[in-house]
C-alpha cells in the first residue's frame, strides 16, 4: 500500500537550498504588561506573548512575532477545559510572577525569558534564551537537567519506551512505516523533571533533546500548552485531558481482527465477498478468537452482499469491518448495513495533518449515528487527538525477526504521548514465516489490539495456516488474550480516565529504576502493572537481558521467583514460551474455559481471580455490555478485589470480593468464582465467609465438585485452587486461606529451580541423554524425582536422585527416544522436579528446547538440498537454487555472478543467517559468493562462513560491481556451520547475496 503513495510525496529544494539559512530573530525585552484574570499579555516591541491558565497545572503560552495571534488548529484538537483557575500576578523587579495555587510562571522581563516553578519553588524548566523565530519557523530553548530524561512525540518506530535525551526525533508524517519511521506521530513530549508540553499546531516538530533542549515547530508563530504534575502519569493525564481521552474500544475491537481482500484480488485471484465467511469458519473449526474481519481490505477491493456478509460474521460472533480506501460518503449506508469496523486510507492524512484528524473522528462519529455501537477506527497516520476516536497501527511492514525487534520499543513508548491503542500487523503484510509469526502473535496478545492481515503476502497469515506445532501455540496465545479480556478491558476503562493505556515502558511504573530509562530494558514493557513482557525477537530458543525491577517477580510459566532488581540471562524461551512474568501483588480478573469469543458469555459465567499474594493489593474489575454506548450513560459495575496477604513468609491469605456497584443489560447478578493463589505451600484450610469449604483430593474431584478446594503442588510452584457456586454479585463476601503463604511459600527460597543446558540434541528414532539441572534452595531438596514430560509417540524414562544439599546443583540425565518420525528441528520438552523441602512436598517445573537433528550427509552435497535447522533473512525467505525473491518462497529467479547462471546455490538478502548440520562427516565447503547480477550494481555485504561458534573464514566486501568472490572452506569436523551475509554499508537495499554452487564434500 505504502508504494502507491510514495510517489506522491515530494522534497521541495529550490535553487536556494543549500544557503545559509538567515539568523534567527529572538524576542527582545518587555516593553508593557497587561492582567486580564487568568489570561496575561506581555509586549517586547512589536511581539505579542500571551499566558492562558487552563487549570492550576496547565497554562497555554503563545508569541506572535508580528503581533497578531493566530489559531489554525481551532477547536480542532484542544477540548473546552471549563472555568480556569484563579491566579495572581506579582513584579519582581526583574521577572513577573504569574500564579495559580500549584506553579508560577516567571516571565523575565530583559529579555523576555520564561521559567516553571512549582509552588515550593522547585523548578521545572527555564528558558536559556528568548523564545526565536525566522521565516518559517519558532523555537524554545530550554536548559536540560543533569539526569533529565524525555520521552513522547508519539509513535517512534523502534524507539519510544526509553528515554530520548541526547537525541533528535522528528514529528511529522513521513509515510516510513519501518525502523525510524514516526507515523502517529504527536507533538506532545514530556520529563522527568516532572512536566510536559504540547505544541498546539499542525506543523511538523523538530525536538533535539540536547543540552540545550531545542523544540521547533514549523511555522512563524509560538503556541504551546504546559503541564505540571508530580509524575509522568499526571502529565499524560492534563495532556489527554485537553486534548481528549482514549476511547473506550467494544471488546470485539479488543479481539483480534482479520484483513482481507475478497472481491477483485489480484494476489489471490477472483473471489467474493461472501467468501469472507469461509474463512471466518477457519476460526471458528481451530477454536480460536477472532473478534472482527474487513472484507475488501486492498486497493481497488471493493465489496458486495454486505449486508448478508455482516450477518454471517455475526452468526460466528465476528463483526464487519471495511477499509475506507474510496472515502467516508458511503459510511452511513456501510454501517446500517452492518459495519462497525473502519480502517482509514493513508490518503486520509490529505494535505495536512487536519483532514487526517477529521476523517478519525467523523468515521467514529458516523458509525455512531447509524448504530447503537461504539466508533471505532483503524488509522496509519494521524495526530494529536486521535486517540479519542481511534486505534493507531504503524502501517504496512514486511514480517521477520527484525520487525519484531523494533516493534517491541514501538508501542508502549507510544502510551507515553496518550495513544492508548497501538499496533502493528501480525508478521507484517509482506513476507514473515510461521515462526516470526508465532513469535510476534505472542507477545501482541499483551496489547490491547492487534490484526492479521492477508491477501498482500504470497500466500495467507491467519493464525491456523501454518499447521502444527504452529496453530496449537497460536491458539494458545490467542484463548490467554481472551482469557484476560476482564484485565485488559479494565485497563481500557482506565484510559478513558487517566489517559494512560496498557502497554507501558518500565519507567512509567518504576520511575526511580535506573535502568527504566536506558537501552537496557528496549526489548521489553509492561502490559499494566502487574506483566512484565520480554518478546524473543531472534531465532533462538533462549532470552538473555531481562531487566526485572524491584519487588518479587514470578515466571508466568513455572512459577518460579525472582527479586528484583535483577537481570535474567539464558531465559528458556522454545517457540511456544514468551517470557511472561507477573508482579507479586497481582490479583488479576480472567474469564475461565478457554473461550473463543467474549459472546460464549452468559450472565451466569464464571469469573477468575488469578491471585500473586503479597502484602496488601487490590483490582477493580470494570464491566459493561461491551458493545453500545449505554456506559456513557453510566450503564457500567465495579467490582474491587482486596488481598491481605503476608509480605514475606507464612501466614494467613484473606481475598475479600465486594460487592459489584453499578447496572447494565445483561449484567450477573450471580456468578461461581474461581481463584488461583499462588501460595507455595497449602493451607490448613479454606473459608469462605467463615465456612469451610471442603477439600478436593485432586483435579477430577475439583472438576466435578460444585465447590470446593485442593492444593496443586505440580502447577507453577504450588497454588491453590478454589471454586465457589454462584454468590449474589450484589453482594460482598471473603475467602480466607489459613496457614499458607505468601508468594514464594512460607520458607522465601526453600524451593528448588530446574533448568536444563542449552543446545541439546537428539536424533530421530535413537534413544539420548537430555541434562536437567536442579538447584536447591534455602533447603535441602530430598526425595527428588526427575521426568519429562515428551512429545506423543516419544519415550522418557525418569530418573531419582537421593538429596540435593541446600544451594548445590546436581545433574540429572534423562534418557529420551524421539519417535523415529520425528521432524527435524525444534521440540519443546517439559522437566518436572518432584521433590520435598522445608516441610512440603514440591514440583519445580521448566520448559526447554532441545533440536531434533537431521541424518548428517554421507556423501557431497548442495547446501539449499540441506535441512536449514535456522534461516534468518533480511528481505522474505532466503530462497533454495534461486535468487532472493519477494515476500513469498520460491519467487526468485535464476542465480547469476558476474554473468555465469547457476542451477544450485542459495539467494540470500542481507542481513542473512543459514545454519546446516554436517555432525562432523564433511571436510571442505565451496561456493562463489556475491551480490546478484539482478540488482544492477549497487549493494555492499560480507559473506562469512561458522562452524560451532567459531568464525572460519570472512569475505572481503563485495558491491554489486565486485567479481565473484570464491569461498573454499575447511570444515573438517564441524557439526554446526552457519552461512552469513551481512549488510556492511548501513542501507540494505539491494543486498542480495549469493551462495552459488554452495557445496559440502562429505565423506
Amino acid at each position: 500500500m505504502a508504494g502507491l503513495l510514495l510517489g506522491l510525496l515530494t522534497v521541495f529544494a529550490g535553487p536556494g537550498a543549500a544557503q545559509a539559512e538567515p539568523s534567527p530573530s529572538t524576542v527582545g525585552d518587555v516593553t508593557a504588561f497587561a492582567a486580564d484574570g487568568p489570561v496575561y499579555r506581555l509586549t517586547a516591541g512589536r511581539t505579542e506573548a500571551r499566558v492562558s491558565f487552563v487549570s492550576t497545572e496547565t497554562f497555554r503560552i503563545e508569541l506572535a512575532p508580528d503581533g497578531g495571534f493566530t489559531d489554525p488548529a481551532g477547536t480542532d484538537i484542544a477540548l473546552p477545559q471549563g472555568r480556569p483557575p484563579a491566579t495572581r500576578w506579582k513584579d519582581r523587579g526583574d521577572r513577573f510572577e504569574l500564579s495559580t495555587s500549584k506553579v508560577t510562571l516567571r516571565a523575565y522581563k530583559s529579555p523576555l525569558r520564561f521559567a516553571l516553578h512549582r509552588a515550593d519553588g522547585t523548578r521545572l524548566w527555564a528558558e536559556t534564551q528568548g523564545l526565536s523565530w525566522t521565516g518559517d519557523r519558532t523555537t524554545q530553548t530550554l536548559a536540560r537537567g543533569a539526569d533529565e530524561q524525555f520521552y513522547g512525540a508519539g509513535m517512534q518506530n523502534g524507539r519510544g519506551n526509553t528515554s530520548h535525551r541526547g537525541k533528535t526525533v522528528e514529528v511529522g508524517v513521513d509515510y516510513n512505516w519501518n525502523d525510524g519511521g514516526h507515523p502517529n506521530s504527536v507533538p506532545f513530549y514530556l520529563s522527568s523533571a516532572g512536566y510536559g508540553v504540547y505544541r498546539n499546531t499542525y506543523a511538523p516538530n523538530t525536538y533535539v533533546f540536547g543540552d540545550p533542549v531545542t523544540t521547533t515547530a514549523r511555522e512563524q508563530r509560538f503556541d504551546a500548552y504546559y503541564f505540571a504534575g508530580p509524575g509522568m502519569k499526571d502529565v499524560i493525564g492534563q495532556y489527554t485531558k485537553l486534548t481528549g481521552r482514549p476511547f473506550l474500544p467494544p471488546v470485539y475491537g479488543l479481539e483480534i481482527g482479520d484483513a482481507d481482500c475478497y472481491l477483485h484480488n489480484a494476489n489471490r485471484g477472483e473471489r467474493h465477498t461472501l467468501d469472507a465467511l469461509k474463512v471466518a469458519d477457519g476460526y471458528v473449526e481451530h477454536d480460536m478468537p477472532n473478534g472482527w474481519m474487513l472484507v475488501n481490505d486492498g486497493y481497488g477491493c471493493g465489496y458486495e452482499n454486505l449486508a448478508e456478509t455482516a450477518q454471517g460474521l455475526r452468526q460466528r460472533n465476528m463483526e464487519l469491518g471495511l477499509w475506507t480506501e474510496d472515502g467516508l460518503g458511503t459510511l452511513a449506508e456501510q454501517v446500517r448495513a452492518g459495519q462497525r469496523v473502519a480502517k482509514l486510507d493513508v490518503a486520509w492524512v490529505g494535505p495536512g495533518y487536519k483532514f487526517a484528524l477529521d476523517g478519525c473522528k467523523d468515521a467514529y462519529a458516523g458509525i455512531e449515528a447509524n448504530s447503537d455501537a461504539r466508533g471505532f477506527t483503524w488509522a496509519p497516520e494521524s495526530w494529536s487527538g486521535a486517540q479519542r476516536c481511534g486505534v493507531q497501527w504503524s502501517g504496512d511492514q514486511a514480517g521477520s525477526w527484525e520487525y519484531i525487534r523494533w516493534q517491541i520499543p514501538t508501542y508502549a513508548g507510544a502510551s507515553m504521548s496518550g495513544l492508548a491503542y497501538t499496533t502493528g500487523d501480525v508478521d507484517g503484510i509482506f513476507g514473515g514465516s510461521a515462526k516470526t509469526y508465532t513469535r510476534d502473535l505472542q507477545w501482541k496478545m499483551f496489547l490491547p489490539v492487534t490484526m492479521t492481515m492477508d491477501g498482500w503476502a504470497a500466500s495467507d497469515k491467519q493464525p491456523f495456516r501454518y499447521g502444527e506445532p504452529y496453530t496449537s501455540v497460536n491458539r494458545r496465545y490467542l484463548k490467554l488474550h481472551e482469557a484476560l479480556l476482564p484485565y485488559v478491558y479494565s485497563y481500557a476503562h482506565e484510559a478513558t480516565r487517566t489517559g494512560v493505556g496498557l502497554a507501558r515502558p518500565l519507567v512509567l511504573e518504576y520511575p526511580d529504576d535506573p535502568k527504566a530509562a536506558t537501552e537496557a530494558v528496549k526489548y521489553q514493557f509492561l502490559s499494566g502493572r502487574d506483566f512484565l513482557v520480554a518478546p524473543v525477537y531472534r531465532d533462538s530458543a533462549e532470552r538473555d537481558g531481562i531487566h526485572l525491577p524491584r519487588g518479587t517477580w514470578i515466571d508466568f510459566w513455572s512459577g518460579r521467583t525472582y527479586e528484583g532488581p535483577v537481570t535474567v540471562d539464558d531465559y528458556s524461551a522454545p517457540l511456544d514460551t514468551l517470557p511472561l512474568f507477573v508482579r507479586a501483588g497481582a490479583t488479576v480478573p480472567m474469564w475461565p474455559g478457554g473461550i473463543r469469543s467474549y459472546a460464549d458469555r452468559g450472565p451466569g459465567s464464571p469469573l477468575a481471580w488469578d491471585i500473586y499474594p503479597q502484602g496488601s493489593s487490590a483490582f477493580t474489575l470494570y464491566e459493561d455490555d461491551g458493545v453500545t454506548r449505554r456506559h456513557r450513560a453510566g450503564a457500567y459495575a465495579t467490582q474491587r478485589a482486596e488481598v491481605e496477604a503476608p509480605r514475606r513468609g507464612g501466614g494467613d491469605v484473606t481475598v475479600r470480593i465486594g460487592a459489584s456497584r453499578g447496572s447494565y443489560d445483561g449484567k450477573s447478578r450471580a456468578r461461581p468464582y474461581d481463584f488461583t493463589v499462588h501460595t507455595g505451600d497449602a493451607p490448613s484450610s479454606v473459608r469462605l465467609d467463615g465456612r469451610a469449604l471442603p477439600r478436593l483430593s485432586g483435579a477430577a474431584a475439583f472438576a466435578r465438585a460444585p465447590q470446593g478446594w485442593w492444593y496443586d503442588r505440580d502447577d507453577r510452584g504450588g497454588v491453590v485452587r478454589v471454586k465457589t457456586a454462584a454468590l449474589p454479585t450484589d453482594r460482598a463476601f471473603a475467602l480466607e486461606l489459613e496457614d499458607t503463604a505468601a508468594v514464594g511459600g512460607a520458607v522465601p527460597g526453600a524451593a528448588a529451580v530446574a533448568t536444563a543446558p542449552a543446545g541439546q540434541e537428539l536424533g530421530a528414532g535413537t534413544t539420548g541423554k537430555v541434562a536437567v539441572d536442579v538447584t536447591a534452595g534455602s533447603r535441602d531438596a530430598t526425595g527428588v524425582s526427575v521426568s519429562v514430560d515428551v512429545p506423543a509417540g516419544w519415550r522418557a524414562a525418569p530418573v531419582t536422585v537421593d538429596r540435593i544439599p541446600a544451594g548445590t546443583t546436581r545433574r540429572a540425565e534423562v534418557a529420551v527416544t524421539p519417535a523415529k518420525d520425528a521432524k527435524p528441528g525444534e521440540a519443546t520438552l517439559t522437566a518436572a522436579v518432584r521433590y520435598g523441602a522445608a516441610g512440603q512436598l514440591r514440583t519445580a517445573v521448566q520448559r526447554f528446547a532441545v533440536t531434533v537433528m537431521p541424518e548428517p550427509p554421507s556423501g557431497d552435497v548442495w547446501a539449499s538440498d540441506l535441512v536449514w535447522l535456522t534461516s534468518t533473512n533480511g528481505w522474505g525467505p532466503p530462497e533454495r537454487d534461486r535468487s532472493n525473491g519477494e515476500s513469498g518462497a520460491d519467487d526468485g529467479r535464476t542465480l547469476t555472478l558476474a554473468g555465469t547462471a547457476y542451477d544450485k546455490g542459495i539467494g540470500a538478502h542481507a542481513d542473512s543467517d543459514i545454519e546446516v548440520y554436517l555432525g562432523g562427516r564433511c571436510t571442505t565447503f565451496t561456493a562463489d559468493t556475491g551480490i546478484d547480477d539482478e540488482i544492477g550494481g549497487y549493494g555492499e555485504v560480507a559473506f562469512s562462513v561458522e562452524a560451532d561458534g567459531k568464525v572460519l573464514w570472512t569475505s572481503p566486501e563485495v558491491t554489486g560491481a565486485s567479481a565473484t568472490v570464491p569461498a573454499e572452506v575447511d570444515v573438517t569436523g564441524a557439526r554446526h556451520v552457519r552461512l552469513k551475509v551481512t549488510d556492511t554499508d548501513g542501507s540494505k537495499s539491494g543486498d542480495h547475496g549469493d551462495w552459488a554452487a554452495a557445496r559440502f564434500r562429505c565423506g
